[in-house]
Formats: structure tokens, sequence, C-alpha cells
């Protein structure tokens, strides 16, 4: 739970960042789970004047699906919802998504495990998020069939990893070490998510034990 919350604010800070270093002037929505209404998102939405909105859905398609409708009622024509698993994703592919959208129906950030950590539309393409096998390796090649049956145009950022698993968390873990070693301005890991790795390694190190 503690690293979860370090992953939202790095996401908060990380897309933040990218905004001012790339000069993109975008709106910044935190889809909330279980309630927007936790003193948790509470703080983000006081301290990092972020919008709040429920997750609401029967699964993760659904939630994602929900999120996308809200946004384009609300009148928002260009939508990107990027998982908050990717504490080390470059500010880069923010800016690369934004200026893809002008040009493409759907733009998608592939992951190395056979999902997207990042999805982006300029209209409401339902079909995408229906008879998808969440969290398995087939959830962005079956989303490239949907959207291509349907004619869309898409647009692919470069593979990054995301963390579902314990062996992704080793990842994450090792990463983070190797970044350590980096000249403290080109680190990409906040020291809060460092820290916290620390903490989860050294646990998982004494349950091997």
């Amino acid at each position: 739970a503690t690293l979860h919350g370090s992953f939202v604010l790095d996401t908060l800070e990380r897309t933040k960042a990218a905004a001012g270093a790339f000069r993109i002037s975008f709106d910044r929505v935190l889809a909330c789970a279980p309630s927007s209404t936790h003193v948790f998102f509470r703080i983000m939405e006081a301290r990092h004047g972020v919008t709040l909105l429920d997750q609401e859905g029967d699964d993760l398609g659904g939630r994602m699906r929900h999120t996308f409708d809200q946004l384009f009622a609300r009148g928002y024509r260009q939508i990107c919802l990027v998982g908050t698993d990717v504490p080390s994703l470059p500010l880069t592919h923010y800016r690369d998504a934004f200026a893809a959208l002008p040009r493409h129906d759907l733009v998608l950030g592939p992951a190395n495990d056979g999902g997207y950590y990042l999805i982006g539309m300029t209209r409401p393409h339902p079909s995408l998020f229906e008879n998808i096998p969440w969290s398995t390796d087939q959830v962005l090649a079956l989303t490239q069939q949907k959207a291509a049956a349907e004619g869309l145009k898409t647009a692919l950022l470069p593979r990054w990893n995301d963390v579902d698993t314990l062996e992704d968390l080793q990842a994450l873990i090792e990463d983070c070490l190797a970044d350590k070693k980096r000249p403290k301005k080109e680190r990409v890991y906040s020291t809060r998510t460092a820290g916290t790795l620390e903490l989860l390694a050294k646990r998982l190190r004494e349950r091997r034990a």
C-alpha cells in the first residue's frame, strides 16, 4: 500500500514535470478506487490540483471505459489514461502520446508483459474494452485487433515495464539500485519510492531466509 501511494505521487510529479519540460498544457485527473472520498485522494486533490473521479465498472476495462466516457462528456477531446505502476516512465512518453493524438485515433503504450501502460483516444471506442482477458499477455494484441477491425489509426509508444507481479517488483528493485549509482541529476526514481523499494527488498530477503 505504501508503494502504491508513492507510485501515485510519482505519476502526479512526473506528469507535472512533463508539462513543464515540454510546455504541454493538460488537465490531470486521478481515477480513484475504492472511492475519491478517501483521505489520501483528497490530499492529492488539494496539494496537486488534480480532479478526482471514482473508478466504476466490473473489471479494468469497464473502469477505463467509464473514465473515458466521463471525460468525453465533460468536453475533453484528447485523453490519455496512464497506469500509476510505471514510476520510471520517461517524460518524453507523455510528450509523444499527446503529439500523436491529433494524427491518430488511438495511442497505445505497450507493456513488456503483453498489456499496455497507456491508452489515448480522441473519441469513445467502447469495443476496445469489451471481451478482453485483462492481466494477461493477450491484452495489447487483442486491443490492436479490435482497433484494426474498426479501421482506427493507431500509434505505438516505446515499450516499458509496469508492475503486476512479484517478479516485476524484483526487477523494479534491481533497476532502482542501478539508478542510485547515477549522478543525482540523472536519477529517475524519487527518493520516496527508492526508500520504499529498499524496505520491500529487505522484507523479501527476510522472507526467503
